[in-house]
């Protein structure tokens, strides 16, 4: 600092941070830097006059002379007081307004040269009227403002002097300190006035925008804060009166529900104008329990919750050969879909039909699976469902409404990525109520599925990544359109060799667990459990076997126990007569269909619902009048191929030696055994045609071939369907030789090796060559009998 240039009243300064003095103005100050205390300590040891001015930027801990404003207050230093920490309190008197001229050198504190300005007096009525201005809007301020007590204006109302009024009310307003510098700096009074009043105005106007905004939010908040309000005092009182289980508190209750669930944003709002309108409701209204147990079905369905997949395709493939033998495709089928998981990490469900004869494990093939992947399983039966609610579900407007089978069995899974086994798809019927087929059509389209919309539910339910399992005995009794949506997959019967593993693996140890018999206590040799499936079951699946293996368990926990000491009983063997005196005698023939050579009965092969099977046809021709006889309940496809048959025969009897006017000398009678038993389909044609030619010639039939085959009138042999069905009836019945159309060649590929190396298969395109192979020639036969003519 240089030396001083101006003369003038030579004063320490005080520099203020965030805080200004106004003339006339009394107040305490808390002091603690070095220089402000030594300055402090000049003023109190000359004439306790020290100079406040205020520091542009509160953050400056050593201000400079740029940093402190130039005018300041001359204040008189009242008290000062040490406090324990180090700080001193002072107590001053604003006395004048002064203007810094010089800083004077010294390096213990700051120390100025001044101007004092000296308040103006003025008698000038535009001031009067800029008072009272002044003070008015001071009033409005005060009145809008919770900062400023209505007594400060009592006070400041008794201020006559302008300059000093001004000084007041600006030091009452919260205002920046540039601002209350610019008062300070001001030292014509009408000047001052003015100043203050624009500032005044500002102010008021702030703190009316203020004001509306409050109002504003109030009303926003006030509805919230409302049903806050009564909610808790609703919770208070009922607490009072014990009622734990109120209204209130249900919604509370769902509430906190809906919260944790984590349903889609769609469903949440669904649910949260549902729980409004319940909460709306009266407790003693009925809907409000259809409300509430709508609320309950959409928060127990599992939007998002989904399990994770066991990809591991050593690990499937280990379960599902453990718990079934056999069924190569449909497990090779899951396998497949394992590995593409594994690439694409994700793939909508697959849908996949099993079709097959009753007990060949579809059901529990769909079980396996969804232990394989990892996932619940659930499973519906839709056998006899002949209303479209059943699938869809029914609108809640009905009486007793409850979600569709779908939906349900959704909630019982648990998850959203089960597999879905849809039982006995084939068995669903249909009547006036709807048609449940074409309600499925929706769920089992990979297409539409992810917006599956059920009539209870209203919201769209993903089904996109459900695995759906369907299971059939027949796929003519499913509509087309459904069937194009699914993926079949047959399992057709067992063989012999087959049912023997799996009773020895699968049935023996299970029905012996149940029954209480250990594996030692009753042993059951492979001879004998081959005696069981061959004479005393007849049947594609194994279910029949299962509960001839239990009666036999049975049998066996009789004997057991009938002993006094069943611990000390040695173990029993199972032999073929005591399978005989437990079963009684064999209730199935097993060996070749027919014991020796006939004429005039001819093995055929049938297929139906539970499996292929084999049956003879027999014709008998007898002196007449040309009448034809056909029975055995047979279906119309079956008499017209009849009719066929025989009208082929006709147009050939001159080739094959018979007597062209047969039909007129004698009566005709086909008949196929088991009569009870409703038989239709074509596929007994060209075994009907070498019936009637072999009882017509009285040539004798081959009983170790049986055939299949659709025939036409000029002889041509048309294929068939169920080929690998037929084939293991064939084979179950001891039949080592099948006559079969061309066209069915193709099929071998499907029949199990262990059944096609066992036996001989001849495709025939024509009758002639059925002839050849089925009837035996002249020379050969050893009861030649009369050609009936």
């Amino acid at each position: 600092m240089g030396p001083s240039k101006s003369k003038g009243r030579r004063l320490p300064l005080l520099p203020l941070r965030g805080l200004l003095v106004y003339p006339s103005m009394v107040l305490h100050l808390d002091v603690g830097r070095d220089k402000s205390v030594r300055a402090l300590e000049r003023s109190m040891v000359e004439d306790h006059m020290i100079l406040l001015c205020s520091q542009s930027e509160v953050n400056i801990e050593e201000p400079t002379e740029e940093d402190i404003y130039k005018v300041g207050t001359i204040a008189k230093v009242r008290q000062m007081l040490k406090l324990p920490n180090g700080t001193i309190r002072v107590l001053v008197e604003g006395v004048s307004r002064a203007e810094i001229l010089d800083y004077l050198p010294n390096d213990e504190f700051y120390e100025v040269s001044v101007k004092e300005l000296p308040e103006q007096e003025t008698d000038d009525p535009e001031v009067d009227a800029l008072m009272r201005s002044v003070l008015n809007q001071f009033e409005h301020y005060i009145s809008l403002s919770k900062k400023v007590t209505p007594e400060t204006y009592a006070a400041v109302s008794d201020i006559d002097e302008p300059g000093r009024l001004a000084d007041v009310i600006t030091s009452h307003l919260s205002l920046k300190i540039k601002d209350k510098q610019d008062i300070l700096e001001t030292v014509d009074v009408g000047e001052r006035l003015e100043k203050l009043l624009d500032i005044l105005n500002n102010e008021r106007e702030v703190l009316e925008l203020e004001r509306k905004i409050n109002q504003r939010v109030k009303k926003q908040m006030e509805k919230t804060q409302k049903e806050y309000y009564l909610r808790e005092q609703m919770k208070a009182i009922q607490k009072e009166l014990g009622e734990k289980e109120g209204r209130a508190g249900e919604v509370e209750e769902l509430r906190s529900q809906l919260a944790e669930s984590g349903v889609p944003e769609l469903v949440k709002e669904k649910i949260e104008k549902e729980i409004d309108r319940l909460e709306k409701m009266p407790s003693t209204s009925a809907e409000g329990g259809v409300i509430r147990n709508y609320i309950d079905w959409l928060l127990s369905l599992p939007w998002n919750k989904t399990t994770d997949d066991d990809l591991s395709l050593s690990k499937a493939e280990a379960i599902l050969n453990d718990d079934h033998y056999g069924l190569e495709k449909p497990k090779e089928r899951v396998l497949e879909y394992l590995a593409v998981q594994q690439l694409v990490k994700q793939l909508k469900g697959p849908i996949l039909c099993l079709v097959g004869p009753p007990g060949v494990g579809k059901t529990s093939l769909a079980r396996s699976i969804a232990k394989s992947l990892g996932r619940k399983f659930v499973r519906i039966s839709l056998g006899g469902v002949r209303d479209e609610a059943e699938i869809r579900g029914h609108r809640r407007t009905y009486v007793g409404a409850m979600p569709g089978r779908i939906i349900q069995g959704m909630k019982t899974a648990g998850s959203s990525n089960p597999v879905f086994l849809l039982d006995e798809i084939d068995k669903m019927a249909m009547d006036f109520r709807g048609d449940p087929a074409s309600a499925l059509l929706e769920v089992l389209d990979p297409e539409q599925n992810n917006t599956f919309s059920d009539h209870f539910v209203e919201v769209p339910f993903d089904l996109s990544n459900v695995m759906f399992v369907t299971t059939a005995n027949a796929l003519h009794n499913i509509p087309r359109p459904l069937l194009d949506r699914m993926e079949v997959l047959y399992i057709p019967g067992y063989t012999e060799l087959e049912k023997l593993q799996i009773g020895t693996r699968y049935l023996l140890p299970k029905q012996k667990k149940e029954h209480g018999l250990t594996e030692e206590q009753l042993l059951v040799t492979e001879q004998v459990l081959l005696q069981l499936v061959r004479e005393y079951t007849r049947e594609s699946g194994v279910r029949n076997l299962e509960q001839q293996i239990a009666a036999v368990c049975r049998k066996a926990a009789k004997y057991f126990v009938s002993k006094e000491q069943a611990e000390a009983v040695e173990p029993l063997e199972l032999t073929s007569e005591l399978l005989k005196e437990w079963l009684g005698p064999s209730k199935f023939r097993y060996g070749l269909a027919e014991s020796e050579n006939q004429i005039g009965a001819v093995t055929g092969l049938a297929w139906t619902e539970v499996g292929g099977d084999t049956l003879v046809i027999e014709v008998t021709v007898m002196p007449g009048s040309g009448k034809l006889t056909l029975t055995g309940k047979l279906g119309d496809v079956m008499k017209e191929s009849a009719q066929a048959a025989f009208s082929y025969t006709r147009s050939k009897a001159v080739e094959l030696g018979i007597d062209p006017s047969f039909h007129e000398k004698n009566d005709i009678h086909i008949h196929i055994p088991e009569g009870a038993i409703p038989k239709d389909g074509p596929s007994a044609g060209i075994t009907i045609a070498t019936a009637l030619i072999s009882a017509l010639t009285n040539r004798f039939v081959n009983k170790e071939v049986a055939m299949t085959g659709e025939i036409t009138l000029r002889g041509r042999v048309l294929p068939i369907g169920g080929l690998k069905e037929k084939s293991l009836a064939a084979h179950r019945a001891g039949i080592r030789t099948i006559v079969l159309p061309k066209e069915n060649e193709r099929d071998l590929g499907d029949i199990p090796d262990s059944v096609r190396h066992d036996m001989q298969f001849f495709p025939v395109s024509h009758m002639d060559e059925v002839l050849q192979h089925a009837l035996l020639p002249v020379q050969t036969e050893e009861k030649a009998g009369t050609t009936i003519l």
